[in-house]
């Protein structure tokens, strides 16, 4: 197949002949791997994020495998490539920052090696986007296999969520309601199998949300990851990715504006994660499709939420997998969606989704009885957001959405965690928790701190929810009424950076308004008297990184990672 990108590096004995080719034949040789092995067979990388320290990819090593058995099936050579692991529990300060460093990684190696498609491998949340936004600038066929979620966690006959269930009997705990008994059960019983968080955290939503977009096989994204569905799923992968290679169908026509549109429509139906908006629009930037915060608006308007699945349903991924998965929510969709677009199967979306069904209408809502009317994302803007904001009011308390009071305010998480305690500090329940020096670049890499905690003497009193507002992410597992990813955040000078404790700040989610009550004479003084603070990083991955991320409207993408166009194929002799 001298069509193949891999011929460029292989060609054949006697012909195409040079001390290159010659060279590469024979260190294939001495990997074991005779000529009759791979020449004239696409190649395909099967890049896994695998790793000891991440729980949630403890499996791929085996699926690598069962893609590989695909590969071979169809006629293909698969290659494995181990790639950078997010994982999301242990990576410090937060493995946003790395989303886009695992982003490059694939980009280049894919680019830089005898490669004709790929297999991408991941689900822990910044998996997800990081490897499809570097299959973009590469432009090469290529698959996603999700990691799939956990088993559903046990506590005392009780099932349990997976972070949501957690800050749930830490709140309790903090409160006196729970002791170090019951604690050490959950702490037990919560994360009981390989798989990502098997509620609707940023985890599942992205998995969908790549689902829905068309890069999977159908209702791969819901598959446990423990389920022998989702090892026949990876090898009907690998054996796609080789039909992939032969049909010249790539990335670029499979994600179009169409596509993204119908995955964030999917992402509000499923009560999805906050996150889904910046890596949406990051994905949608690689692929050099326009997505802004206004599309998530618009579509959360008009999107009923149909997954009662946790944080804001009753559910888990388990059950949401046996009451029809996404193909089942889908269906439920219907002219939603732009179901005629193309898909990685070769068929469109009408196509995959014929006799996909619905087995229980409680998990999976119809139409006419949705958890919820609208998508439960709506985007906040004013003179506090000027740039917008996002808050998941599906997970926060209804008597909050409209609310007026003084701010509290916290320089950092550091300074937070060290006097939300404090007596000293005046907190009531009408108080406005506000978190700064936590966003792209102040964070750094706008780590995980939006769900701020409430002092334990409020917790003691039943006080469950307040309003916060911040510059961070949330976990998607998170719930409350908490305004995240303000924009512009304050390490820039966002206007965040102007607010003092005991200004007034207005919450309006009917008018989408997010506003601090201060004349604006004020606040041009305070903004002429602000100093930017130091940078973080002197040197390396991070001083790249500070020196080139966007803010959070625009996906925290690399300045020249986003730019159209892409590089040329390299030279292979």
């Amino acid at each position: 197949m001298n069509e193949l990108r891999s011929h460029r590096w292989f060609g054949e004995p006697g012909q195409d002949e040079g001390v290159r080719t010659l060279s590469h034949r024979s260190r294939m040789r001495q990997l074991g791997i005779g000529a009759d092995e791979h020449l004239g067979k696409p190649v395909i990388a099967v890049l896994n994020t695998w790793a000891e320290i991440n729980p949630c990819h403890m499996h791929l090593r085996e699926r690598a495998e069962q893609v590989k058995r695909g590969v071979w099936q169809a006629g293909g050579f698969p290659l494995e490539f181990p790639v950078a692991t997010l994982s999301e529990t242990f990576q410090k300060p937060t493995p946003m920052l790395y989303r886009n460093l695992l982003a490059m990684e694939v980009e280049e190696l894919l680019r830089s090696y005898p490669i004709d498609g790929c297999v991408l491998m991941g689900g822990c949340d910044k998996t997800t986007p990081a490897l499809l936004m570097g299959a973009a600038g590469a432009g090469l066929p290529a698959i996603f296999v999700p990691a799939g979620p956990m088993l559903r966690g046990n506590y005392r006959g009780r099932a349990l969520a997976s972070g949501t269930d957690l800050w749930r009997y830490w709140a309790d705990y903090r409160a006196g309601a729970i002791g170090d008994c019951e604690l050490a059960d959950l702490e037990a019983g919560i994360a009981r199998s390989p798989g990502h968080c098997m509620t609707m955290g940023t985890a599942s939503t992205m998995t969908s949300a790549a689902e829905a977009l068309g890069i999977t096989l159908p209702g791969a994204a819901s598959i446990p990851a423990v389920d022998s569905a989702h090892q026949r799923m990876a090898a009907a992968s690998g054996r796609r990715a080789v039909e992939l290679v032969r049909e010249d169908l790539r990335p670029a026509q499979i994600m179009t504006r169409a596509a993204f549109l119908d995955a964030v429509t999917t992402v509000l139906a499923l009560g999805g994660s906050t996150n889904a908006v910046i890596h949406l629009i990051a994905m949608a930037g690689r692929y050099e499709v326009p997505l802004e915060l206004a599309d998530f608006d618009d579509l959360s308007q008009r999107t009923p939420v149909l997954a009662d699945v946790k944080p804001g349903g009753s559910y888990l991924m388990e059950d949401f997998f046996y009451a029809g998965g996404l193909p089942g929510l889908l269906s439920r969709l219907g002219d939603m969606l732009h179901l005629d677009r193309i898909t990685v199967t070769g068929r469109t979306l009408r196509e995959n989704l014929a006799g996909a069904e619905v087995h229980d209408g409680d998990v999976i809502r119809p139409l006419d009885k949705p958890l919820a009317a609208d998508g439960g994302i709506c985007v906040l803007r004013g003179n506090l957001a000027p740039d917008g904001a996002v808050l998941k009011h599906l997970a926060a308390d209804p008597a909050l959405l409209e609310h007026t009071g003084p701010a509290v305010v916290f320089e950092d998480h550091r300074d937070l965690q060290r006097r939300i305690n404090d007596p000293a500090v005046r907190i009531t329940p009408d108080s406005v928790l506000v978190l700064r020096g936590s966003g792209p670049l102040g964070g750094p890499g706008m780590p995980e701190y939006g769900m701020l905690p409430i002092p334990d003497r409020l917790l003691a009193q039943g006080v469950r929810d307040m309003v916060r507002i911040s510059d961070a992410r949330m976990s998607g597992t998170s719930y409350g009424t908490c305004v995240l990813h303000v924009a512009p955040e304050s390490h820039v000078g966002g206007p965040l950076a102007l607010v003092r404790t005991g200004d007034p700040v207005t919450l309006s989610v009917s008018r989408r308004l997010l506003r601090l009550e201060v004349d604006d004479e004020e606040l041009a003084r305070r903004r002429a008297a602000w100093t930017a603070p130091p940078p973080t990083f002197t040197r390396g991955y991070g001083a790249l990184y500070q020196s080139h991320v966007g803010q959070a409207d625009k996906g925290c993408d690399f300045d020249f990672l986003a730019r159209p166009g892409r590089d040329p194929w390299p030279d292979p002799t």
